[in-house]
């Protein structure tokens, strides 16, 4: 029976190959750490630490580009209902509106009646 620890990168590099990459995450592709003689653990596959390592890399760049977009959406919806709140009009309060006493009201008839040139009542 083979010993798990020289198992474990041929088996991840079998699952790399096969684009499985789910197992071999749950088989543990990220606590992979380059051993001597890991290179010779399957015939015809020398670059197995090198391609093990390179996928590594290549499923953290994938998760920080995932989390930079994340951030990104998350704050282009912050910025559009900050925007989408200074756009809305304000919400009519009647108790807060102010009214024009009855003379000024008149008054202002009057002035807007003489502006359009039509004859006062």
């Amino acid at each position: 029976m083979p010993d798990t620890h020289t198992a474990l990168p041929a088996r991840l590099l079998l699952l790399v190959l096969d684009d499985d990459l789910d197992a071999a995450l749950a088989a543990g592709l990220m606590d992979y750490v380059p051993g001597p003689g890991d290179a010779a653990l399957l015939p015809g596959h020398p670059e197995l630490p090198a391609r093990l390592l390179q996928a590594q890399q290549q499923l953290q760049r994938a998760w920080a580009a995932r989390a930079r977009h994340q951030q990104r959406a998350q704050r282009l919806a912050r910025r559009a209902a900050e925007r989408d709140a200074r756009r809305a009009p304000p919400a009519p309060t009647p108790e807060l509106k102010p009214t024009l006493p009855p003379a000024a009201a008149a008054i202002l008839a009057r002035a807007r009646a003489k502006a359009a040139g039509k004859p006062p009542r």
